[in-house]
């Protein structure tokens, strides 16, 4: 796909997990935990583009795609929410522990292709942990961008992922981050509403802009709406298109969105490729 990252090499034994050993692990929300996962034998890891995902597998239960969400020294960190038996049985796992990892994979977002573009960044939820790594590279090479808005949004306060995260962003004066909830409690008093509704809000040029969206489906639809609805160009608007992934290599078939592969030919794709199937039910 023209004016993404470019896959990392898939290995001939791609389908055949590493060992990965967890070096920490920290809860993130009651319902979502950080892993800091190592080579179990020592090694380098493959280097990570942001965007990409490993397969990560739990012995004796099974594997699931995780996205990554920071390189770590040495390794990666994920980022999980605990909503089936995958999940559930890697977020219970404690530091020492080990498990498989086979990766990276996939399509990364168009960072080198934005460079000098102003940068609007939307999500939701746990979309956040796959653009936490784009906006670690942008505040890397700060100077090789625009102005760049981070708009996102949570169901409630409690569900704010990363949240002192977003307060050192908001006060580093290097983003614009504007947080949103979908229903407040009396501890909020802050935006409420959805995430689409943060783009009045965001300073930027809609002619020389790039869009890196990622959250619940129905949320980047509207999202990519309210983009095309303020001027961005469907050409320079990106989605994340999480799917059930279970080889990670286009194999399978299980993440086949219309004529593509989730796995291959994303996770991260262009919305003028895929705008026609975004509003088609069961694809």
């Amino acid at each position: 796909m023209a004016g993404a990252e470019a896959p990392s090499g898939i290995a001939a034994d791609a389908m055949r997990p590493r060992p990965y050993r967890v070096r920490r692990t920290w809860r993130e929300l009651p319902d979502t935990v950080s892993l800091d996962l190592v080579p179990a034998d020592g090694g380098t890891p493959p280097r990570g583009s942001p965007g990409q995902f490993n397969m990560l597998y739990a012995f004796g239960v099974g594997e699931a795609a995780i996205s990554i969400s920071r390189d770590a020294p040495g390794g990666y960190l994920h980022t999980i929410r605990e909503v089936g038996a995958i999940s559930r049985a890697l977020a219970a796992l404690q530091p020492g522990s080990l498990l498989g990892l086979r990766g990276p994979f996939g399509r990364g977002w168009p960072l080198r292709e934005s460079r000098g573009r102003d940068l609007v960044i939307v999500t939701g939820g746990l979309g956040l942990a796959p653009l936490r790594p784009v906006i670690d590279a942008v505040l890397g090479a700060r100077a090789d961008y625009g102005r760049v808005a981070l708009l996102f949004g949570a169901r409630e306060p409690a569900q704010i992922l990363y949240r002192q995260q977003l307060q050192d962003w908001a006060a580093s004066a290097e983003l614009q981050v504007h947080v949103t909830v979908d229903h407040a409690d009396a501890s909020w008093h802050g935006e409420v509403g959805v995430v689409p509704g943060l783009l009045a809000r965001a300073e930027f040029d809609p002619g020389h802009a790039v869009a890196m969206v990622c959250g619940p489906e129905t949320m980047m639809r509207f999202a990519a709406g309210a983009l095309r609805a303020a001027g961005v160009d469907d050409s320079r608007v990106y989605l994340s298109m999480e799917r059930n992934m279970q080889c990670g290599i286009g194999h399978c078939g299980h993440c086949q969105f219309g004529p593509t592969f989730v796995c291959r030919d994303g996770p991260v794709m262009r919305l003028d490729r895929i705008a026609a199937l975004l509003s088609c039910r069961e694809v």
